[in-house]
């Protein structure tokens, strides 16, 4: 059976630079997910032309807007950049600039051309949830955040923060720690014998 080996992480986009290459629809995607998670990234977004939506959204976010066509020269000072143009030539081109320089890239719609995807995503207060179909299936990725967002209580945060007191009034190692906090909690998961 075949398994999903990506490396779950959540980065701090306020922290990295982005590039976004494209300015139709999947570009206002892409920026509208990405802002909807990190509404402070530090993205540029380079494009012939763009989306009067992705204008306004942009102009929302500080979001430099750039009116090029790509060169590889948007690429210096950037962490991760996604290629989201019509042209599947320009963002294969992103992709090899990006891997000779060493920079994520995902090239939107063909998971070959990827470091990462984009998947789907739940937030309650501080929990966050990232779901992977493995680039595979973004429709049950879709399906499986609906259905997170539906069975995570609003006041999940509340749990959270409470946790979070408990801990700083824990002695002892690290794995002292742990196993007090294990033991608080076990009662969170219904576990059927």
């Amino acid at each position: 059976m075949e398994r999903n080996e990506l490396y779950p992480v959540f980065l701090k986009v306020s922290n990295l630079h982005v590039l976004i290459v494209g300015g139709g629809n999947v570009g206002l995607e892409k920026l509208t997910f990405l802002l909807k998670s990190s509404p402070s990234a530090k993205v540029q977004m380079v494009a012939p032309e763009f989306l009067s939506d992705t204008l306004e959204l942009a102009k929302k976010h500080d979001v430099e807007i750039t009116k090029d066509v790509y060169a590889d020269k948007y690429l210096e000072g950037k962490h991760m950049v996604v290629a989201c143009t019509d042209k599947p030539e320009v963002n294969e081109q992103v992709y090899h600039d990006c891997r000779k320089l060493s920079k994520l890239v995902n090239v939107a719609d063909n998971p070959p051309f990827c470091d990462f995807y984009m998947g789907g995503i739940v937030t309650k207060g501080h929990v966050k949830v990232a779901i992977s179909t493995n680039g595979k299936s973004p429709t049950t990725a879709k399906r499986l955040r609906q259905f997170f967002e539906d069975v995570l209580p609003e006041n999940i945060d509340d749990l959270v923060n409470n946790l979070n007191e408990y801990r700083k009034t824990l002695k002892g190692d690290f794995e002292q720690k742990v196993e007090a906090l294990n033991e608080f909690t076990k009662g969170l998961v219904n576990k059927k014998d």
